[in-house]
This record gives structure tokens, C-alpha cells and sequence, in this order.
């Protein structure tokens, strides 16, 4: 199994699906990296040679941040941004959504489950029998 920047990237699917295994490489950034190292991205990863696996390892961690170092980077972006105070700041320190998407209904998955208030029933207003 070949290990390129830390990551053991899967041997049975095609070199280009693999290489998005690793934290900031994507589809349109693997078909480049390989364009680059003379890699027909179709081929396995487990067929390729030493010095294949070697100029895709050399060229990654010379070129892009990936894996741990944008990871870092990433999170210190986000404490900067609460620090400052600003609007993106807070609605990461409140687990709220940051672009702009509405929070009456929807917004789940950053939100969390649902926590039930007393009192609220179906319908509003209707009394109990």
C-alpha cells in the first residue's frame, strides 16, 4: 500500500480516486499532480513503481499543504476569526452556519438533534382537553 504525505492511500482503486484520500487533494488536483509526475491516473495504485510512488510523494509535500499542515492551518484561521470578534467568529463558536444559510427550519447538522421545550405543543394556542 503505498503512503504518500502520511496517508496510506488504497491500493485497489485507480491512482487518481486514491490520491483524494489525502486532506486537500481533490479530483481536480489529482488529475494535475499527475499530469505533473508523467502518472496515467487510470492504472492502479498498487501497479505503480517505486519511482512513480516516489515523484508523486516529492512533488506533493514540495508543492501543496496538505494533511496535518492545512489541518493546522485551517483551525488557527478559525480562532483567529473568533478572536476578532467578528460575525464568522461568532457562529463558529455558537455551531451555527457561517455562509448565510437560514436556521428556522433546517441547519441539523451543525446544529445538533433536536431538544424539546415544554410547553410547545402541535398547535399553537389550541387548548388541552
Amino acid at each position: 500500500m503505498p503512503r504518500i504525505a502520511g496517508v496510506d492511500i488504497p491500493r485497489d482503486k485507480q491512482i487518481w480516486v486514491s490520491l483524494q484520500y489525502i486532506h486537500g487533494i481533490g479530483s481536480a488536483l489529482s488529475h494535475k499532480v499527475l499530469e505533473y509526475a508523467g502518472v496515467n491516473a487510470e492504472t492502479k495504485a498498487d501497479d505503480l513503481t517505486e519511482e512513480e510512488v516516489n515523484r508523486l510523494r516529492e512533488y506533493i509535500d514540495r508543492e501543496y499543504r496538505v494533511e496535518g499542515e492545512l489541518r493546522k492551518e485551517v483551525s488557527f484561521n478559525i480562532k483567529r476569526l473568533t478572536e476578532i470578534g467578528s460575525y464568522r467568529g461568532h457562529r463558529h463558536r455558537y455551531s451555527l452556519p457561517v455562509r448565510g444559510q437560514r436556521t428556522r427550519t433546517n441547519a441539523r447538522t451543525h446544529r445538533g438533534s433536536r431538544k424539546t421545550v415544554a410547553g410547545r405543543g402541535k398547535k399553537r394556542g389550541a387548548t388541552k382537553k
